[in-house]
């Protein structure tokens, strides 16, 4: 009897070690899956840092108006002046919408609850 006890026990250590065995490799697995992605977010932001900058570099005021002088007879574009943009008081706002008295509305929920 109690050598089949020292048998299941030897079965049972080699089955947990197998199993640990198997979690290290899943594990170690994962950890090189989120290093993986961690370069590869760091890499992305690299690339994100640069079209940042070189946007800002395309974006000067002095290279936008040399190309709008270069180009004005293809393209006619005209600098900005305040008469261009609208006053507020010529925008038209829609109308508010007219508040349901408390009074109507609870009468209406009695009455459709009465009748059936």
């Amino acid at each position: 009897m109690r050598s089949l006890l020292y048998v299941t026990t030897f079965l049972g250590m080699i089955g947990l070690a197998f199993w640990a065995y198997q979690e290290n490799y899943k594990t170690q697995d994962a950890l090189g899956e989120v290093q993986k992605l961690q370069r590869d977010i760091g890499a992305a932001r690299e690339r994100l840092a640069v079209l940042r900058a070189e946007w800002a570099y395309q974006n000067r005021p002095d290279r936008l108006r040399d190309l709008a002088d270069t180009n004005f007879e293809r393209l006619g574009l005209l600098p900005l002046r305040p008469s261009h943009f609208g006053r507020v008081d010529q925008v038209v706002y829609p109308p508010e919408p007219e508040p349901v008295p408390v009074e109507d509305e609870a009468e209406d929920q009695r009455s459709g609850a009465q009748q059936p």
